[in-house]
């Protein structure tokens, strides 16, 4: 697994959640990483990845009840789903709560 593929399954995984974790409403790190494999969570692949998306202000990190707590950021929205190479407009691709990629 990629850094990019990495990066791309935790954004995905945050959109996912029902409701989606959108400024305000935020969930615990571990929560965010029960998408990976469990072999590779602690993995500094996995940790770079992390931090980069933190350095980008996609993820914003906040300290609740003794544990990190992490949410998209909306005033980014636009370019993480430039980012995922979703259009931001285009809502076809999200059904049902899960991304869906165009088969060419």
């Amino acid at each position: 697994m990629d850094k990019k593929s990495i990066q791309d399954r935790l954004l995905k995984n945050l959109m996912e959640f029902k409701p989606p974790k959108w400024g305000g409403c935020h969930t615990e790190e571990r929560n965010m990483l029960k998408i990976l494999p469990r072999h590779s969570i602690g993995t500094k692949r996995v940790r770079t990845a992390v931090k980069e998306l933190y350095n980008l202000g996609f993820i914003l990190r906040m300290k609740k009840t003794n544990e990190l707590h992490v949410s998209l950021n909306p005033r980014k929205k636009k370019e993480i789903y430039h980012f995922l190479g979703i259009s931001y407009y285009d809502t076809s691709l999200y059904q049902n709560g899960k991304f869906y990629k165009e088969e060419r």
